[in-house]
């Protein structure tokens, strides 16, 4: 496959000019229709592009490290033995890295994921380091997830929807090339997610996930499939209602439906860990005896969401991660003295994707980054004596001066409800040019809508400050995860344009700093950060110059009817369920495409044309509206990416598009 560089691409429209205003342009697999104008300096925005960083994947059992990097045009695995050592590339597929599971026992097998064209349906093959062959272990067609190796490495357990297209089943299968999947545990309407087997390779745990407020965790017998529940079950909490115009919105319930997050047997397999957020606002990391049933909490009282945490194999050690405030602190606990171990530090602001143990349980090796740093693998040596932080890849920011590179500040800012202590604040991540203003904003709202914006490692955002003069504000409003459970539940179902008035409040905040202009600011979102962007367009129109929605939701009812199966009722747990009358009104009144005519403002819409979350009707009915009635509308599409751009060519393309969108907004 041929792949045109984001210069080639943009000068070939330069070349074509403004006549392109409407016209519709293929360049390989990317289509650009009525994006018109020069690409500006492609040059110079491709410097800031070419950083690359290391992302842990897994130990394997001759205490190499299997990390994920990219070297051409897409993610691959590889392999590093030493600190600092060479990255011994592993496969070379022109599709990127799903992800990789070392065998616990054979350092020559893992267990590698990828999909098609970001169709999101994972396949496994079992990757052969001796050979490099590779042997496909599904079907090739369904959805896949969670494959998780029993202790002996003889099987594997997984999440498929191999049987009917929808419902979320988990599958046993032996690695024998003649083996086939055996049903264990049937799914409905919710997701089943494998966590592990017990160490005598008997059970499984998985987590039956309805929603991120509600789900429970389960043990199956892997023999007969009989499951039994491990955490107690709670009290359903009352749905969030409607809010009338300046009522008080009461957040529901604390003692309601709860979350479990994850899950690890213990090293002897009498108890098991897990996350919940069970009897409290946050997630905490329990421990329960499946004898006695006795449990209880290692982060009691906690003010921060428990991210994830790993175990030692032989129990001595937990390790887990806090989200404070958006920036990660790495905790590990030593069981035999009941107190948590010193460890050296690391750079400061960080934000930690990946924790694992070696198969000793005396390395801890993770995945950090900050928002001057690419992301890269560290790896704390633990023992009685002082423990030693090692460094064990080195990413590279590319052809950049270091010191150009800001930093992202945390800031609050008040919106438009009260809590028992006064208005309610919100918080933000801002990265400032630091030249004198008033500079020009981006506003740029986070997927989910359950995620949360932390400032990790983005160099288009570093481009937009040092080379453009915008700020960059990135908010986090109500609904996202990492503030305690009522505010996640704050724009559920019938509260959802409550976060779009948090971005009225935001443009209030922005309108009174002064290095900021008010006159230019412009709202960018992807998926539901796109829905976002959307909405905000049509309420704040006029304050407002325009906007950037990648595979954002435009109309909630053709959403939810054209979303892959699998995803539709899991929404429904999120949105409403549209098949009710009241609920299909509600979504009807909110949905962007309804409204567009309120958008008087340019908008860039990108989307990935394989996308199964948000399907690419989505972004050409908006488009159409928009065109229909006069207003500017620049759409870019990618036949081979799913939901958001994985490929560095396609990538580059998307983002020269955005910078040439900014530019041309100019001033007011």
């Amino acid at each position: 496959m041929k792949h045109f560089s984001t210069l080639t691409i943009l000068l070939g429209l330069f070349i074509a000019g403004d006549s392109l205003a409407q016209a519709r342009v293929e360049q390989g697999n990317l289509v650009f229709d009525g994006i018109p104008g020069s690409p500006g300096d492609a040059a110079r925005l491709n410097r800031w592009l070419e950083s690359r960083s290391a992302s842990l994947l897994d130990w394997q059992a001759d205490g190499a490290l299997l990390i994920a990097t990219r070297f051409g045009n897409v993610a691959q695995l590889h392999r590093v033995r030493a600190p600092l050592g060479m990255r011994e590339q592993l496969t070379w597929s022109s599709e990127p890295l799903g992800g990789a599971w070392a065998h616990p026992s054979d350092a020559n097998l893992v267990l590698v994921g990828r999909d098609h064209s970001g169709d999101e349906n994972l396949q496994f093959w079992l990757h052969d380091m001796a050979s490099g062959q590779e042997r496909l272990l599904t079907d090739g067609k369904a959805l896949n997830g969670t494959p998780v190796f029993s202790r002996d490495g003889r099987r594997i357990a997984w999440f498929s929807t191999l049987r009917d297209g929808a419902s979320y089943d988990i599958f046993i299968r032996d690695l024998d090339a003649a083996a086939t999947p055996r049903l264990l545990v049937a799914g409905k309407s919710e997701a089943l997610y494998v966590q592990d087997w017990s160490p005598d390779n008997q059970r499984i745990a998985f987590i039956r996930y309805r929603s991120i407020t509600d789900s429970e965790l389960v043990m199956a017998d892997v023999n007969s499939g009989a499951q039994t529940r491990i955490e107690p079950a709670t009290e359903a909490a009352p749905e969030p209602k409607r809010r009338a115009r300046g009522a008080k919105v009461v957040p529901a319930a604390v003692a309601g439906r709860a979350s479990v997050r994850q899950a690890r047997f213990s090293g002897d397999g009498r108890g098991i860990y897990f996350l919940t957020d069970r009897g409290g606002e946050f997630v905490e990391l329990h421990y329960r005896d499946l004898y006695t049933q006795a449990e209880k909490s290692l982060t009691p009282e906690s003010r921060w969401d428990v991210e994830r945490f790993t175990l030692g194999a032989d129990g001595r050690y937990v390790a887990y991660t806090q989200n404070e405030a958006g920036v990660d602190r790495l905790v590990v606990y030593d069981n035999n003295t009941h107190s948590n171990v010193l460890l050296p530090a690391l750079p400061a602001g960080g934000v930690i994707s990946a924790i694992a143990f070696d198969r000793a349980g005396r390395q801890l090796a993770l995945s950090l980054e900050t928002a001057q740093s690419p992301r890269d693998v560290y790896v704390y040596a633990l023992s009685d004596a002082a423990p030693v932080l090692t460094r064990w890849t080195q990413g590279e920011i590319g052809p950049i001066d270091a010191r150009q590179l800001v930093n992202a500040q945390r800031v609050e800012f008040t919106t438009w409800d009260n809590t028992a202590s006064g208005l309610r604040a919100l918080s933000a991540f801002v990265y400032r040019p630091t030249a004198p203003g008033p500079h020009p904003v981006l506003i740029d709202i986070h997927d989910g809508p359950e995620a949360q914006y932390r400032p990790a490692w983005d160099p288009f955002a570093q481009y937009l400050v040092n080379e453009l003069g915008y700020a960059v504000v990135a908010p986090n409003v109500r609904g996202s995860s990492g503030y305690g459970r009522s505010f996640l539940r704050l724009d559920d179902g019938q509260l959802r344009e409550d976060a779009v008035r948090d971005i009225g409040s935001l443009l209030v905040w922005i309108g009174l700093q002064g290095d900021m202009d008010r006159s230019r600011i412009v709202v960018m979102g992807a998926g539901y950060g796109g829905y976002m962007a959307l909405a905000a367009l049509t309420h704040y129109s006029d304050r407002l110059a325009g906007g950037i929605d990648m595979a954002g939701i435009s109309g909630f009812q053709s959403f939810l009817t054209n979303t892959a199966a699998y995803r539709r009722d899991l929404l429904r747990a999120e949105y409403g369920d549209e098949r009710n009358p009241e609920t299909r009104r509600f979504l009807q009144d909110i949905s962007p495409l309804n409204s567009s005519a309120a958008i008087r403002k340019p908008l860039l819409i990108v989307q990935g044309l394989n996308d199964p979350r948000v399907p690419v009707s989505e972004s050409e009915q908006m488009m159409r509206g928009l065109r229909a009635r006069g207003g500017e509308a620049w759409y870019l599409a990618a036949k081979d990416e799913g939901h958001g751009f994985r490929r560095k060519s396609n990538r580059d393309a998307w983002l020269a598009t955005v910078a040439q969108f900014l530019t041309r907004l100019g001033p007011k």
